[in-house]
């Protein structure tokens, strides 16, 4: 089991590779953020084109050596219409909630510390700090936000969609994980984020089960199919358009 984005067996020249990977990750959001302030497409196409490089390339992909080399990315259409600016507004304070779900008590940034589950078992703890309203076309949904509390700390925000299982990978996809330098950016506003599902990304256990992710709490099960961002490559669905 290898956690995600942790430093794996394979000494200096291991480490050193996780580095470059991050290295890399980071100035691909750094140009991403750039280029969306005057021109979304661009950004997106850049971040597609870069992830399908490193993970075809780079020692630290996810996907497996021996898939390596036929590796092709797949997303779903871009939707214009799944780009939001939120303010992020404190959690509900709340205990029963957590402990209904099973995940923690209460502690730092003023949120509740939580354990997420984790794809391999076990779990990783996190500090439930924030939540947003999200005005979907299809109407208003909330999401929580985590800080996580481990190896990078950072921003993280997973969700899980009517698209689980079978045109994404089954247990979610992230929109937001700091720690790897995944983040789309403040808004134009005080204590606001940049959300945009076209950015949607697969965690590395959808690649390789070796890999350990934390998976998606039920406050952030969205009870409709979010066609946007990255995607399987089999089991299309012609209702979401041509798999590009």
């Amino acid at each position: 089991m290898v956690i995600e984005g942790e430093p794996g067996p394979g000494g200096v020249a291991a480490t050193l590779t996780l580095a470059d990977w991050r290295r890399e990750i980071g100035t691909l959001y750094a140009e991403v953020r750039r280029l969306a302030a005057t021109d979304v497409g661009a950004a997106l196409q850049l971040w597609r084109t870069t992830r399908e490089r490193l993970f075809r390339e780079h020692p630290q992909s996810p996907v497996p050596a021996s898939k390596r080399a036929d590796f092709r990315a797949y997303h779903f259409e871009h939707d214009p219409a799944l780009r939001f600016e939120v303010v992020v507004d404190d959690p509900p304070p709340s205990p029963l909630a957590g402990a209904a779900e099973g995940f923690g008590t209460f502690g730092g940034f003023g949120g509740m510390t939580i354990e997420l589950p984790v794809s391999a078992g076990g779990s990783m703890s996190f500090t439930r700090f924030g939540s947003v309203s999200i005005p979907f076309p299809d109407g208003e949904r909330r999401l929580d936000l985590y800080w996580m509390a481990g190896y990078a700390g950072g921003l993280f925000l997973p969700f899980r969609d009517g698209t689980n299982g079978r045109e994404t990978y089954g247990a979610g996809r992230y929109l937001l994980d700091a720690a790897k330098s995944a983040d789309l950016g403040p808004g134009g506003t005080p204590n606001s984020l940049v959300l945009d599902f076209n950015f949607a990304f697969q965690p590395s256990c959808a690649f390789d089960p070796k890999w350990a992710c934390p998976l998606a709490p039920p406050s952030n099960r969205l009870d409709l199919p979010i066609r946007a961002g990255e995607r399987l490559a089999d089991r299309p669905d012609p209702s979401s358009g041509p798999v590009v």
